[in-house]
């Protein structure tokens, strides 16, 4: 590259990194990028860190090489190469280089530095190396703790293209031979920048960012789960011990939170946190374990004592889940031994009540104080000795403070002083709630009479509202606040219910969940009266019923069917109070209550759905299903289950819904057998049908708007029907009902609104579900004609649809107008060839072309999606490769007989599938590919009676000679390089090719060994020699599993260091 060259690419640099017009950046991308794609450009990625002083160019060369480096298998001397680079770079240029390039160039380290970790032993040189630029310059030392950062990082995160084993022998290697020098050098580099009035407050950032990075690492290879906060016990090595068990190791980080702010102070404690989560094995003996947690209480003592940096909101949040950590990590009964535990747990609780009543400040820190004191409660039972635990009198106090500080956020709402209502944050109130029952059933009496005496007012008040024909402006505010008020109450209620389950109560605390209950019962008697039944479109009422209906849900649980305890003093205070005496009169209150919803709340999604899932909940039970039919209220469900009814049918919102209300309905109905039941339950439905058939042979009046509702409800209706038939008793009736009456309009439905996906998806996932033959429901007796008759009606849907999507094409956005369309159809076919009730062969001997004309279909639809779009999108790929598993597995035929291109695509997308990280699409393409190459295998030689698809294979493999051979290769590379769960599947077809393609393979052991460094090629080649030992050639299934051993064998020896 000349100079010219090198300022032609500068100025390309300058465009793609700076300029605002998207074209020019485009442009300039298109003409880059073979700098990141071409392992050619590495030369000239150095060449421009060398010659050009132009950041945008040197962040072009940086940036790439970290892509070449990463998507490309380099040689370990030139992975070496550019370690060495960067470093000498970075030391040259550490006080002149920008700081995005530098932390390219870091990354760059860090990442060859971790994939080349067992090509030398040089490369475990980096903590040496890396040291000597804490030795240099403040520019210098700067950068060496930046390396040492994103070093720790990089280790202890998966690398894209790398299996999983592969990142924790890395971090393993890197934990024992690196991390444990690093630590001391961020508490040494931390306690040095701590006490330097004029140390760069930058330096002091990178150190404790540091010290945090190394007590976060993942020693042990457990903390996949990145959405939790949680750290869980911190396996930290047993060489760490003396610095943990150091006092000057917790006192540098209390003293670097007390001199700082955050998010200096937040780190600081951060660290502590981990501390505090170190495991208890790592202590030489229980008393130096003692000392440890007496530090650490004084820590904490000290900061409440002074509330030093809590005014911070960042320092309060770190805080609270310190606080949290501790009793996570040690048991109440080494708490309270420790000296000035009075005092600890005297602040702590009064900064618990504190914050509580500041929530409006702290609302997502309540969450760990609440966890710490229901789990100092929990471990009451198991305190022994003299100490007193002190929390009866604080405990009462913070529940108190929480119902109270509940209370208040609802005026504050109303008086608009709050942008968000915690009532509509579902994750943050349940994890609230869930600690609350260990809290409130400590001192449940005192507890419950408190809660008596906010509830009690209340309902007077709310009863006395009710009684009103209109209300004032200010009395509709009053009401709001008491709706409010009364939805935090019934959470609460129903969350202190369901911590029945959970806890050992005596009787005695039964009589008090009587006595709460009542109360619930008591408003939901009158929440849907008087003035109240005109409240409905409100929020503030629709968070109402929300948690009427979670307190519902709780209740069931506890007292309610099977789990119920009928001699429960529960129902002794229900009787007295309310007159509810065993728990079918609180299903009725129940189901009447479903009702209601279903009727009043037709435009609130939220409910109409929580009201189902209560009803499916109910329905599902065995015991509370029996119940259930018992009731009046549900038999006249069963016989008025129409619009006319139920509003809630008709919003276009609600048609998800619709399917949950009849499969339960259908569980319900099928629980006895009655078929003149079941055809008064139908009766409706016919009448839709007839009138939707009258109207089809006008092809205008079937695409009116009215109809198209009707179709997508009749659907989701059908297949919710369809989902509650789990016998052959009750999917015959609903067979008896719709074939052959109503099938016509279904076909007639697809072929007018093929291009409308709202109506189609519907109809298709009806017939998805209906010809799935899940609990052998599809058994027909052996005379009978229907599963072949039912299979004609599928072929004749998806024809009909296969044929007019794909004249039409894609429009718009693919997936929706199109794919999922397409996917469900493979689906329907899928389940229909997979079923086991229809004999195919029938269609052939009688020339009825409607498996010839849906396969043809089919596949044509498969090959419209492109291989990347099908990858792309999970639903279409298992949809794609259960059809393709099931063609090569009973179909074969099928799968030969097309032409050369079709049957390329078709193997080159099992191939790709092979390395699709689900486990069930690569273990759905390996079968397929078993079968397709023992189908192969078994008609070997060809003769005079070789059938014509086995000669058609055979001419497909002659021609693209190469085709199953790199399936084989890619197999054996997955094998032996990547973290396969599903090894025993992939083993399959692997013996299948190997006999097939005898002379192949050892070509494929010399290229897959070409790529491996020389040692492991020796290795690999002993591996591979005895991978074939005692392995005959045949595909029994005896011999399959000897080979399958010898794999395990074979993948085991290679990857053991």
């Amino acid at each position: 590259m000349d100079p010219q060259q090198l300022s032609q690419l500068e100025a390309l640099c300058e465009r793609l990194y700076n300029s605002q017009e998207p074209n020019e950046r485009a442009h300039a991308e298109q003409t880059l990028r073979c700098f990141w794609t071409s392992t050619e450009y590495i030369t000239q990625c150095q060449f421009i860190l060398d010659n050009s002083s132009h950041p945008y160019a040197q962040l072009l060369a940086s940036s790439s090489l970290v892509r070449q480096v990463t998507e490309n298998s380099l040689s370990a001397q030139l992975r070496l190469d550019i370690r060495n680079y960067v470093l000498t770079f970075l030391f040259q240029a550490a006080e002149s280089v920008q700081p995005y390039v530098s932390t390219a160039l870091v990354q760059l380290l860090c990442r060859v530095t971790k994939l080349g970790w067992f090509d030398t032993d040089a490369h475990h040189e980096i903590v040496k190396d890396v040291t000597k630029f804490l030795q240099a310059s403040p520019a210098h030392y700067f950068c060496g703790l930046k390396i040492f950062n994103q070093l720790c990082m990089e280790m202890n995160q998966p690398t894209p293209g790398r299996s999983l084993t592969q990142h924790r022998k890395t971090a393993v290697s890197f934990r024992d031979n690196s991390l444990f020098h690093i630590f001391p050098i961020a508490l040494q580099s931390l306690a040095q920048l701590q006490k330097d009035p004029n140390a760069d407050a930058r330096h002091l950032e990178q150190a404790i960012l540091l010290a945090l990075k190394c007590l976060s690492f993942d020693f042990v290879g457990t903390s996949l789960d990145e959405s939790t906060e949680d750290p869980g016990n911190i396996q930290v090595p047993s060489s760490w011990r003396p610095l943990i068990e150091d006092s000057a190791t917790m006192q540098l980080f209390l003293d670097v939170y007390a001199a700082t702010k955050p998010p200096l102070s937040s780190m600081a404690l951060e660290c502590l946190t981990r501390l505090a989560s170190v495991r208890r094995s790592l202590f030489t003996t229980e008393a130096e374990r003692t000392k440890f947690l007496a530090r650490l209480m004084a820590g904490t003592r000290e900061i409440l004592r002074t509330q030093q940096g809590l005014a911070e909101h960042a320092n309060y949040h770190e805080y609270c889940k310190l606080l949290g950590r501790l009793k996570t990590n040690y048991q109440l009964s080494e708490l309270v031994n420790v000296e000035n535990y009075g005092e600890w747990i005297q602040l702590v609780a009064e900064f618990t009540i504190k914050s509580l009543q500041s929530w409006q400040w702290a609302s997502g820190s309540v969450y760990y104080l609440l966890g710490l004191w229901s789990r100092l409660v929990s471990s009451m039972p198991y305190l022994k000795g003299d100490s007193p635990s002190l929390l009866e009198g604080y405990v009462p106090k913070i529940t108190e403070a929480y119902i109270t500080s509940r209370l208040d956020s609802v005026q504050a709402i109303v008086a608009g002083n709050l942008p968000d209502d915690p009532l509509d944050n579902d994750e943050q109130l349940q994890d609230q709630l869930d600690s609350l029952p260990y809290l409130c059933r400590f001192q449940y009496e005192s507890t419950s009479k408190y809660l008596l005496s906010l509830l009690d007012p209340m309902l007077a008040t709310y009863v006395e509202i009710g009684r009103l024909t209109s209300s004032s402006g200010a009395e509709a505010g009053r009401l709001q606040i008491l709706e409010g008020q009364l939805t935090w109450l019934v959470y609460i209620v129903g969350a202190l219910i369901r911590g029945r389950i959970s806890s050992a109560s005596a009787e005695s605390q039964e009589v008090i969940d009587g006595e709460l209950a009542s109360r619930i019962f008591q408003l939901i008697q009158v929440m849907d009266t008087g003035f109240h039944a005109t409240r409905y479109p409100e929020h503030s009422r629709q968070l109402l019923d929300t948690a009427v209906l979670a307190f519902f849900q709780n209740f069931r649980k506890v007292y309610v069917g099977e789990q119920a305890m009928h001699s429960s003093k529960v129902y002794t205070r229900l009787s007295e109070r309310m007159g509810l005496s065993d728990h079918l009169m609180v299903l009725n209150i129940t189901v009447s209550k479903i009702a209601t919803n279903l009727k009043c709340f037709a435009a609130c999604e939220e409910v109409v759905e929580m009201t189902l899932n209560l009803f499916q909940d109910l329905a599902s039970g065995y015991m509370s299903g029996k119940l259930l039919l018992k009731l009046d209220s549900i038999n006249f469900i069963l016989g008025h289950h129409t619009r006319d009814h139920f509003p809630f049918l008709d919003p276009p919102v609600n048609t998800r819904n619709r399917t949950i209300f009849y499969a339960t309905l259908g569980r319900l109905l099928f629980m006895e057998d009655t078929p003149g039941k079941f055809n008064a339950f139908m009766a409706p439905f016919t009448i839709v049908c007839n009138n939707l058939a009258a109207a089809a042979g006008d092809v205008n009046a079937f695409r009116s708007q009215q109809v198209k509702n009707t179709l997508i409800g009749l659907s989701r209706d059908l297949r919710g029907i369809a989902l509650a038939t789990n016998s052959r008793r009750t999917y015959g009736l609903l067979f008896d009902w719709i074939y052959p009456a109503h099938m016509p309009l279904l076909l007639r439905a697809v072929e007018i609104w093929a291009d409308t996906p709202q109506v189609t998806t519907p109809v298709l996932k009806f017939m998805a579900e209906f010809v799935l033959n899940k609990t052998q429901r599809l058994t027909f007796d052996s005379s009978s004609p229907n599963g072949i008759l039912l299979f004609r009606e599928v072929s004749k849907l998806i024809v009909a649809y296969g044929s007019r999507i794909l004249q039409l094409g894609s429009v718009g956005e693919p997936y929706a107008s199109t794919y999922k369309g397409i996917w469900v159809s493979l689906t329907v076919l899928t389940r229909a060839l997979a079923g086991n009730y229809v004999n195919f062969g029938v269609f052939e001997l009688y020339g009825d072309r409607a498996l010839a004309d849906v396969l043809d279909v089919a596949l044509k639809m498969s090959l419209f999606i492109p291989l990347a779009d099908i990858m792309s999108f999970r639903k279409v790929a298992k949809a794609y490769f259960s059809l393709l598993e099931v063609l090569c597995n009973n179909h074969t035929t099928v799968i030969c007989a097309c032409d050369a291109p079709t049957f390329q695509h078709l193997v080159r997308s099992l191939e790709t599938g092979l390395k699709s990280l689900d486990v069930s699409l690569s273990s759905q393409c390996a079968a397929a590919l078993d079968n397709l190459a023992a189908y192969a295998y078994n008609h070997r030689p060809v003769t005079e009676t070789t059938p014509p698809a086995a000669r058609a294979l055979q001419q497909h493999l002659t021609d693209q000679p190469t085709l199953f051979s790199d399936i084989l290769k890619t197999l054996f590379e997955i094998i032996l390089f990547e973290d396969c769960s599903n090894q025993w599947s992939l083993s399959r077809p692997m013996l299948s090719l190997i006999l097939l393609i005898e002379a192949e393979y050892t070509g494929i052991q010399t290229q897959i060994a070409a790529n491996l460094p020389p040692e492991q090629q020796q290795r690999l080649t002993g591996c591979f020699h005895k991978l074939m030992a005692d392995v005959t050639r045949s595909l029994e299934a005896k011999n399959r599993d000897k080979f399958t051993q010898n794999l395990t064998i074979f993948r085991h020896d290679f990857r053991a260091k």
